[in-house]
């Protein structure tokens, strides 16, 4: 499969509830498609004007194709998207959640020679950040790494939430979905 046709079908999952950009561009480093989702969610008295309280929860979506992956370019994407969690959150009195999912596609990863040690960067990567001590919400990171040519994925914990939607076909080594 090529990354073009990964990107359709992710883009055609996507559509109906994100908003979708290619080639975007987070801290010089260029990422093939991003999406975001926005979900407000608010109670009122008798009109809409008098809001009792307001809550949003907002994920983002970062796809990025390497055709040769090591651990020194994994590393340093996922610093930058670390180092941008302020810049993409925008946290308010009404926002609680945001999740931000990195997902980075390769073509034949089990030829790797660090394949080991990227399976092990992703599978045990924990990001969770809090706002004003939580009282302006949370985000976190999901990672999935998503192999075209071979029936493989690894996520960490969290990217587990998701593997069905990014994955065309799968086999995952830090899950129980097989």
């Amino acid at each position: 499969m090529l990354i073009l046709e990964y990107l359709d079908i992710i883009e055609k999952k996507l559509k109906n509830s994100f908003n979708i950009k290619r080639n975007h561009f987070l801290n010089n480093i260029q990422f093939d498609m991003f999406a975001e989702y926005h979900l407000r969610n608010e109670r009122y008295v008798l009109v809409k004007k008098a809001v009792v309280y307001a809550f949003e929860n907002n994920e983002y979506s970062f796809i990025k194709y390497c055709g040769k992956l090591d651990k020194d370019y994994l590393q340093k994407v996922i610093n930058t998207l670390t180092d941008s969690v302020q810049s993409i959150v925008k946290p308010d009195k009404e926002h609680m959640s945001s999740t931000i999912t990195l997902v980075i596609v390769t073509e034949n990863f089990i030829n790797n020679k660090d394949k080991d040690v990227i399976t092990k960067i992703i599978s045990k990567f924990k990001y969770n950040k809090g706002f004003a001590f939580g009282f302006k919400g949370w985000a976190d990171i999901r990672l999935v790494l998503v192999s075209l040519n071979e029936d493989f994925m690894a996520t960490n914990k969290k990217g587990k939430e998701v593997i069905e939607l990014y994955g065309v076909y799968y086999k995952c080594i830090s899950c129980d979905i097989i």
